[in-house]
């Protein structure tokens, strides 16, 4: 393996893998983002979220039957090059590097604008710092050490839910809100219009990555094969469970959404009026270290594709093929995700969230047709069930996701589309003008893998 220097081991489990997978989703993201959504559909985000789980779920049937062929740390990155095309294959791992690299600097950000108000006197740069100095040792330490790190954030974070559950049910039965805990009105309301609730789904969607992730700890993961399918469903199960029922019971306690004194922190203001100051604290307070595992679970993600891509030397193998003798990591480039994360310190908030929301549906997209293509098309699966499961579901699931990416802003589009013009010149160099095709992912997996 030359310089690469070290391996990576299989010591994830079922468990480590489903935690992860929720640890990057951040569920508690749905009660900061609730107050906008919340207006922008009426509040109809239960029927929202139930439309984006449905969508979610057709793409997360395709990442289930690619790892089961390709159980590799390249996740979206292998199975469009080896199902589609190797050159396709390496825009797709580029352009869903925008999601993994970007999401850590996002988090940073977000902390740093949370902590700077509770603490005007400290400049954001230091939370920023601190923040990616903190989740780059986490990661250094070992996938198993940001396994575990990541499960207990995730378990904090899920007492809140248990938490805003349990003081929701009281404050219906007592009488506010809606005064009852049983209503279609969260679901279904005749003045909304269909086009505002559909308008808020790609927003929706985005809560829900997280199953796509896992997928680049393939190799990191015992009996992959049947480890990560089961995985990759549990994920947006689990979070859809979340997102619908607390937000069916967000709309109970405060049905009319249009008295929020500011939508943006309306789940605060939810909080105080059913748990008082410490239900508000406490929301507060576990939204920051959500981040700190998204954080965490992204950068992992974003080590392994690089990884992955270095291993073949389509980029240089010396530094992204390179893993840690002592703690079994990609430490290189787990630090290259920290220096982009810094980016925090210069980069737009708006900029940084168009780019992360174009690479992965745009991943998503060939994802699907990448399952087409290799089960339908090369393997002439072409049975009744097999037209179901290898062409009819997972074409459904990439027009799904490409009609939710033509519908992204004009901002998304084109610095999406920039940054695939600038991966496209550096595939076109890496080959001779393509004369040459792209090293495969597998020629030295005997290798790799123990």
């Amino acid at each position: 393996m030359g310089n690469t220097s070290g391996e990576l081991q299989r010591v994830l489990t079922f468990r480590h893998i489903v935690f992860f997978g929720l640890a990057f989703m951040a569920p508690q993201t749905l009660f900061a983002t609730y107050g906008i959504v919340a207006v922008e559909s009426n509040g109809m985000v239960a029927t929202g979220y139930m439309i984006a789980l449905i969508v979610m779920l057709f793409t997360a049937f395709s990442y289930a039957q690619l790892v089961k062929a390709f159980p590799s740390a390249g996740a979206a990155y292998t199975f469009t090059q080896k199902a589609i095309n190797p050159y396709l294959g390496f825009l797709v791992g580029w352009v869903i590097l925008l999601d993994y690299m970007l999401s850590p600097m996002i988090s940073a950000l977000l902390l740093g604008i949370a902590l700077s108000a509770y603490f005007p006197a400290i400049p954001i740069y230091v939370w920023i710092i601190l923040f990616i100095a903190v989740i780059t040792i986490v990661n250094v330490r070992g996938i198993k050490f940001a396994a575990n790190f990541n499960t207990y954030v995730f378990l904090l974070q899920l007492l809140i839910f248990v938490f805003f559950f349990i003081f929701a049910i009281k404050y219906l039965l007592s009488g506010g809100g809606t005064g009852t805990l049983f209503s279609i009105q969260p679901f279904l309301d005749q003045n909304v219009e269909f086009s505002s609730l559909i308008a808020v789904v790609p927003i929706l969607c985005f809560t829900f990555l997280g199953f796509d992730a896992i997928t680049a700890l393939s190799e990191e993961t015992k009996d992959p094969k049947k480890t990560l399918p089961k995985a990759i469903y549990a994920i947006p199960l689990i979070g859809g469970f979340l997102y619908i029922t607390s937000s069916y019971l967000l709309h109970m306690v405060h049905p009319n959404v249009s008295t929020f004194v500011n939508p943006d922190s309306a789940y605060l203001e939810i909080a105080s009026d059913i748990g008082g100051i410490f239900l508000n604290s406490a929301f507060t307070a576990v939204a920051l270290t959500a981040g700190f595992a998204s954080a965490v679970a992204s950068g992992s993600s974003a080590a392994r594709i690089l990884y992955a891509m270095g291993r073949e030397n389509i980029l240089p193998r010396r530094i992204f093929g390179y893993v840690s003798p002592k703690y079994k990591t990609p430490v290189y480039n787990i630090l290259i995700v920290a220096i982009v994360a810094l980016s925090a310190l210069f980069f737009n908030l708006d900029t940084a969230t168009s780019f992360i929301t174009f690479g992965a549906f745009f991943a998503f997209v060939f994802v699907n047709l990448s399952v087409i293509s290799h089960y339908f098309i090369k393997k002439g699966v072409r049975t009744p069930k097999g037209i179901i499961q290898y062409l009819i579901i997972p074409l459904i699931g990439a027009i799904f996701i490409f009609v939710l990416l033509l519908g992204l802003n004009f901002n998304a589009l084109i610095l999406g589309g920039v940054w695939l013009i600038i991966g496209f010149l550096y595939l076109m160099n890496q080959t001779k003008l393509f004369k040459q095709p792209p090293p495969e992912i597998f020629e030295e997996k005997s290798e790799i893998i123990s």
